[in-house]
């Protein structure tokens, strides 16, 4: 039992500060319960307690240092939390695997997306009206709409998609992602808490672990700028790809 704990520590730590700059932390964090013999219910429950306390950490991390957008963030929330619903009803009457390869084919175009050269910029302070009540709602909601429906590298999807559509440095895309984050996961986990989901022997000090991850993440964020942030994406969605390829197409 020890020993299953100190391992979930150590791959927690690794997702958090994964997910502190990119996104994508949970899909170290699940399979690393599902394989410690977690039923599915338990490890998304225990997943999402982790989850969404390290995404606070790491979000008042970045809040500290003032790099949160709260006029795009206060704008936003309503919409990713109403798409997270309608993502949610609609994955009723689609095929789940259906979903993951189309989900797949997706992917390598973000991937290409975050490989196209771009000069470094400093922090965007003004934005337009169509940046605020226009893209701001839209990508909230679809992204939204996603985590709902679906889930995985939803915070990978909104990182890139503020830096291309609304042009934000990387930095200030992390930091913004990191709101919408806590506000989906705080949703699904009171779900998960009513039905008594979450395995608190293994959820609390993977949760400390996870803390530490996104601590140390978001500050390396802050400290070494977009570089790593791209860097930490790329390998977010590689993650994210292996991992989707190996569910739909090779497990059982």
């Amino acid at each position: 039992m020890l020993l299953t704990v100190s391992l979930l520590c150590i791959v927690t730590f690794i997702a958090g500060l994964i997910d502190s700059i990119a996104g994508g932390g949970g899909l170290l964090r699940l399979p690393a319960l599902l394989i410690a013999g977690v039923s599915p219910q338990q490890a998304l429950g225990t997943n999402k307690f982790t989850g969404a306390i390290g995404t606070g950490a790491a979000m008042l991390n970045f809040a500290r240092k003032g790099l949160i957008l709260w006029k795009l963030a206060f704008i936003g929330i309503p919409c990713a939390l109403l798409g997270s619903a309608a993502g949610s009803k609609c994955i009723l009457a689609f095929d789940p695997q259906t979903a993951g390869k189309i989900l797949i084919a997706l992917l390598p175009v973000a991937a290409m997306i975050t490989l196209i050269p771009r000069r470094s910029k400093s922090c965007k302070d003004s934005f337009t009206s169509k940046d605020v009540y226009l893209l701001t709602p839209l990508i909230c909601f679809s992204v939204g709409f996603y985590d709902g429906f679906f889930g995985p590298g939803a915070g990978s999807f909104f990182i890139i998609a503020f830096n291309v559509c609304l042009r934000m440095n990387l930095i200030q895309a992390s930091a913004l992602t990191k709101v919408f984050n806590l506000s989906s996961n705080l949703g699904s986990l009171f779900v998960f808490l009513y039905h008594g989901d979450v395995l608190f022997l293994y959820a609390i000090p993977m949760t400390v672990a996870d803390v530490l991850g996104n601590l140390a993440g978001s500050q390396l964020a802050i400290r070494t700028g977009p570089t790593i942030v791209r860097r930490f994406l790329l390998l977010s969605l590689i993650i994210l790809f292996v991992s989707l390829i190996w569910k739909y197409y090779f497990a059982g």
